[in-house]
């Protein structure tokens, strides 16, 4: 489908189109950018030739924040196995594992799929599957990679992983996930955690990993001291746990958990980091404040934005953009390079911005950059990111998990 602009760029050419209107001076339509893209030919390929709304990434901010994550990490002796919850892309992995990374974690079987699939070792699923189908799953993947690892926080998830894996003829790695202030999982700490370790160091067809806690709460706490007493208070029973495993013999290879928000925190207790978001960043976690800005955790650049198109521009101090509820678009959002300009949601392919200062005017056709407040939710309704140094795009990734198994 053309855009809005490219249609009227190559039929008004001559009119001399004002502002955001300007007519376009190469063939920009859908089907021959397209064509390039399935080719990987990227030359001359720029934001503005493209649909809206795009998942945009900035290139530089994003292999910035992939360093310093390492860079922290190696220096904390603390090892990384991503979240791809966050954007569910190989592209991303592989680059985080150039860097360092002994894996990734996944939330669902299917990202665990979709990451085997495109060479990734190490994967960790991060909740324990549960239910026939996912079961066979797991089983299945365990014996195409002995490198990936499961969780447990109940026995008859235990009994069941290992009679699967028996009849299957094969091996699992299982590790005890520990309840460590959230909810919604997590088998009690001390003995109860101690008593299923000890079940999978026992069964025939599984191997103790190691221990899983996760602080959900902390990561979000603000301000970096509470921060990290929230962390320390959290992590505290799973650290009992891990003395109470060690007293009693057994294997523990792994201690894994963590967040971004408790990367500079976790160093000394867990073994290896689950972050994710840090290599986007949204306005959320950006509003946490950070060891040395309370306000503002800068510690990870923007890297990601929703790309829109202003569509209407009718009254003063506001236009609509073609960004609205299927996009994800929230009050909470934030406009790139225009403060002060605020959202509304308009329905489910329309939002609206407004303001107050006249200065901050948008016209007809304008592009529109936006930094979304949860990234899971956010590309989870895009098909790709387009990578951009600038105004060029350099590269196309495919958002694996929006084509991949038919089977969530």
């Amino acid at each position: 489908m053309t855009s809005r602009r490219q249609f009227i760029g190559s039929s008004a050419a001559a009119a001399g189109l004002p502002g955001g209107l300007r007519a376009a001076t190469t063939d920009t339509t859908y089907s021959s950018i397209e064509a390039r893209i399935l080719r990987r030919d990227f030359r001359d390929l720029t934001k503005e030739q493209l649909g809206t709304p795009a998942l945009i990434l900035d290139q530089e901010i994003f292999e910035q924040n992939l360093r310093k994550m390492a860079e922290q990490l190696k220096a904390n002796g603390l090892s990384l196995r991503g979240h791809v919850k966050i954007h569910k892309c190989p592209e991303v992995s592989k680059r985080q594992i150039a860097l360092g990374a002994i894996g990734v974690s996944c939330a669902t079987i299917a990202e665990c799929e979709l990451m085997v699939n495109a060479g990734i070792r190490g994967v960790l699923h991060t909740c324990q599957p549960a239910g026939r189908n996912k079961i066979s799953r797991a089983v299945a993947l365990a014996k195409r990679d002995p490198t990936t690892i499961w969780v447990a926080d109940d026995p008859i998830t235990v009994q069941t992983l290992d009679e699967a894996a028996a009849a299957a003829r094969t091996k699992m790695n299982v590790a005890v996930d520990v309840y460590a202030g959230l909810t919604r999982q997590g088998i009690q700490p001390g003995q109860p955690a101690l008593d299923l370790a000890q079940r999978i160091d026992k069964s025939k067809s599984l191997r103790l990993a190691g221990l899983m806690g996760y602080s959900g709460y902390a990561s979000h706490t603000h301000g970096w001291e509470n921060r990290r007493k929230k962390s320390d208070e959290d992590l505290a029973p799973l650290m009992d746990t891990l003395a109470l495993c060690k007293k009693a013999g057994l294997p523990i290879g792994i201690i894994t958990g963590g967040s971004t928000g408790t990367y500079n925190i976790d160093a000394g207790k867990l073994t290896e980091l689950q972050a994710g978001s840090y290599v986007f960043m949204d306005t959320i976690y950006r509003r946490i404040g950070g060891k040395d800005n309370p306000e503002v955790y800068s510690d990870f650049g923007p890297a990601l934005t929703v790309m829109t198109t202003v569509i209407s521009k009718t009254r003063p101090n506001q236009a609509a953009i073609d960004a609205g509820n299927k996009a994800m678009l929230r009050t909470t959002d934030e406009v790139k390079d225009r403060p002060g300009v605020r959202i509304e949601n308009q329905g489910a392919e329309y939002g609206m911005l407004l303001w107050n200062d006249g200065d901050r005017d948008l016209k007809l056709g304008d592009r529109v950059e936006i930094y979304p407040s949860n990234l899971d939710t956010s590309v989870n309704v895009f098909d790709r990111i387009y990578v951009a140094r600038g105004e060029q795009i350099v590269d196309v990734w495919p958002i694996m998990g929006r084509s991949g198994a038919p089977q969530r």
